[in-house]
C-alpha cells in the first residue's frame, strides 16, 4: 500500500494549526479528527490506524492545543476555531469530508455543520459536547487580570493530567506512563496557559435546540455509558434535537471513547460511513 503520512503546520487567521495527514492512495472520502478540551491528536492514536485502512485521514489540533498555536490576539471561540477549521479544509481542497469529534471537538464540529452544511457529508460525535452555556461573568472578567494565567496553571497543575484520566477512562487499568506522558507533554510549556485564559474569556454558548434542529447532516453518536464529563443524558438530548442522528451506547465504557474502545467505535464508524 502506498499510502503517504505528512505533518505540518498551516498558518489560519493568524495562528499555526498543526495537523497530521495520512493519504490513502485509493479512498475517495476523508475523515477530519476534532479532539477534545485539554488535548490533542494524541487522543485518537488507537483509532487512526483503522481508520486509515479504508479512509484518508486527516487530524488536527486546533488552537490553542497540542502543537498549534497558542497566539495571544487569536479568538477562541467555538465560532472562530470552526471557522479556522472551515478555511484548512477549503485551503487543503478537502472533498467527500466527514467529520469526527470528541468531547469539544464534537461540539466545534456541530458548529462546523450549522455554518456550512455543504461542506460536511456526515458527522460522528463521540461523546460530544452539548448545552453548555458560556463562563459565568465573574470568571470572564476575571480573565482580564494581568495574571489570570498563572491561576489557570496552577488550577490545572492542582487537578493533574492523572486525576483527569481516571475522571476520562471507565478502566483505571489502561491508564499507563504512555498515556500520562502523551496527555501531560502539550502542558509542559507555559504559552498555552495565557491561551486558555483567552479561551475562558471568549468561549460562547454551545449550540442550542434551536440551531441543532437546523441541523440536517446525518450524524452517529458514539456514547459510554459511564461518561462523568459529559453524561450519557446530554447524548440522548443530542438524539433528539439532532433530527437526522442515531445514538449508539457502549457498556463498560466512560469518556475517552477513542482510547477504550477503537476497535467497536471503528466498526461503527466504518457502518456509518460506508
Amino acid at each position: 500500500m502506498d499510502d503517504a503520512s505528512i505533518t505540518g503546520t498551516i498558518n489560519i487567521n493568524g495562528n499555526d494549526l498543526y495537523y497530521e495527514h495520512y493519504k490513502h492512495s485509493q479512498a475517495t472520502d476523508t475523515l477530519l479528527l476534532i479532539h477534545g478540551f485539554l488535548s490533542s491528536t494524541f487522543s485518537f492514536r488507537r483509532l487512526i490506524p483503522l481508520l486509515r485502512e479504508e479512509f484518508n485521514v486527516i487530524a488536527i489540533d486546533f488552537p490553542p492545543f497540542g502543537k498549534s498555536g497558542k497566539s495571544k490576539k487569536f479568538m477562541y471561540s467555538y465560532e472562530n476555531i470552526a471557522r479556522s477549521i472551515i478555511s484548512f479544509v477549503e485551503h487543503l481542497q478537502i472533498k467527500n469530508l466527514s467529520i469526527i469529534g470528541h468531547s469539544m471537538g464534537g461540539q466545534i464540529a456541530l458548529k462546523i455543520a450549522h455554518l456550512r452544511p455543504d461542506l460536511v457529508a456526515r458527522t460522528v460525535l463521540l461523546c460530544s459536547s452539548g448545552y453548555l452555556k458560556r463562563m459565568k461573568l465573574p470568571l470572564v472578567l476575571s480573565s482580564y487580570l494581568p495574571f489570570f494565567h498563572l491561576y489557570v496553571k496552577r488550577h490545572l497543575a492542582k487537578s493533574g493530567v492523572m486525576k483527569n484520566l481516571v475522571n476520562v477512562v471507565h478502566d483505571h487499568s489502561m491508564i499507563d506512563d504512555d498515556m500520562l506522558n502523551g496527555y501531560l507533554v502539550p502542558f509542559l510549556k507555559g504559552d498555552i496557559f495565557p491561551a486558555l485564559t483567552r479561551m475562558i474569556r471568549h468561549r460562547e454558548d454551545e449550540l442550542d435546540e434551536y440551531d441543532l434542529k437546523k441541523i440536517e447532516t446525518p450524524c452517529l453518536l458514539i456514547w459510554g455509558e459511564h461518561d462523568r464529563v459529559v453524561p450519557l443524558r446530554v447524548g440522548k438530548r443530542l438524539k433528539q434535537d439532532l433530527k437526522n442522528s442515531e445514538l449508539i451506547v457502549l457498556k463498560e465504557t466512560g469518556h475517552l471513547v477513542p482510547e477504550e474502545r477503537p476497535e467497536i467505535v471503528h466498526k461503527y464508524i466504518k457502518e456509518f460511513l460506508v
